[in-house]
């Protein structure tokens, strides 16, 4: 017993060895190289006992970009719906909602409160906002029936451009107001009743952690939980707490038994799963954690996926990105970008980078990746 532990330790140091020397050679190599080199290349992948991938981020940007074409026409490279935006949150869905089109996405619309509207309509002249949402507060003199009238309203004015989008973004400032994420648990049961791609961030998360059928077994779903969303969840559906020893079979785990949900799991390498295999992206990022990059992250993904899915369904595409589940390739291409595009604004701006400055090089990150034309 002792020899064969003996053995195992010395195969295990010889494989440790191996992988140190590869490192250093790789550092020796790129002796001297800058943040900009960073940004072009993909971290090393160092994975002990994973049964994930790292992803070839950069190949499936270019897979799935379109090229800029004068012969598409207003709507044909994505319109977008970032369902969010209260009293107290404005910034979350502004965020969301212009990085989609900061990407390429041709319209982006926000559905909020009317306390939230004219707040997000003075960010950017861009983006079209539907103030049709109602918070407790503001119907709190009306009876039950009338508020199931207003639910109705909401859903009915909802539904007239639901045909239009190619993917939902639900959370970014949603806030947690009771009436307000009963009708949004309408608008996202009608969006599945009409296979429109769902990205759940934020309070949509909550939603979704408390009502787990609004997404389980819907394959255009996506979940993208930060560590303390991850936990709930965890908990919630798995009945325990996070193992952070066995994080790729756990993602599976919960991935399954979501129904094969795609959830991309956000931390130093965001892992993502649709319960089929976990791959990794490990691009070098930023230090900086400013609020409001998991907002980038949520628009950038629901483009992301709708340009896949454009891909999907080209007859002339038979490779193995046509064949990949559209919702990974958009968390894999959603989740590289923005890893770039903060290296690049930290590059610039260091310590005092915010979410805005990430913005403004999305579209840089990704001309270096996939030129428009």
């Amino acid at each position: 017993m002792f020899v064969k532990h003996g053995m195992n330790s010395g195969f295990s140091s010889l494989a440790s060895s191996a992988v140190l020397r590869r490192q250093k050679f790789l550092i020796r190599s790129l002796k001297g190289y800058s943040v900009s080199d960073k940004i072009r290349m993909e971290a090393v992948k160092c994975l002990s006992g994973g049964a994930s991938l790292e992803a070839n981020a950069e190949s499936v940007l270019r897979a799935i970009t379109p090229s800029l074409d004068p012969t598409r026409h207003k709507g044909q490279a994505g319109k977008i719906a970032v369902i969010g935006g209260c009293r107290e949150y404005t910034g979350a869905p502004y965020f969301a909602a212009i990085s989609a089109l900061k990407i390429g996405a041709d319209l982006s619309h926000v559905f909020c409160t009317e306390g939230a509207a004219t707040v997000i309509k003075s960010y950017s002249p861009e983006l079209i906002v539907h103030p049709i949402l109602e918070e407790s507060y503001n119907i709190s003199g009306v009876n039950d029936e009338g508020k199931r009238d207003i639910s109705k309203k909401i859903l009915s004015e909802f539904d007239k451009w639901m045909e239009r989008f190619d993917c939902l973004v639900v959370g970014p400032g949603l806030g947690r107001d009771p009436f307000l994420l009963e009708c949004v648990s309408k608008i996202m049961t009608r969006a599945r009743q009409s296979n429109v791609p769902i990205v759940v961030d934020g309070d949509g998360l909550f939603l979704v952690t408390n009502s787990i059928e609004l997404v389980s077994g819907y394959r255009l779903a996506v979940l993208t939980p930060n560590v303390n969303e991850y936990k709930r969840l965890v908990q919630k559906v798995l009945g325990c707490d996070v193992n952070d020893q066995n994080t790729h079979g756990e993602l599976l785990s919960l991935s399954k038994q979501i129904g094969n949900v795609t959830i991309l799991r956000k931390g130093k390498s965001d892992l993502i799963s649709d319960g089929e295999k976990v791959q990794s992206v490990s691009i070098y990022g930023s230090p900086r954690r400013c609020g409001g990059q998991g907002d980038i992250l949520s628009g950038s993904v629901a483009v992301f996926l709708s340009w896949a899915r454009q891909c999907n369904s080209a007859a002339e595409r038979e490779s193995t990105i046509s064949r990949t589940n559209p919702t990974v390739l958009g968390c894999i291409a959603g989740s590289a970008l923005l890893r770039k595009a903060a290296a690049l604004a930290f590059e610039h701006k260091k310590r005092s980078t915010l979410t805005t400055d990430i913005i403004e090089h999305l579209g840089q990150s990704l001309e270096a990746i996939s030129p428009a034309s």
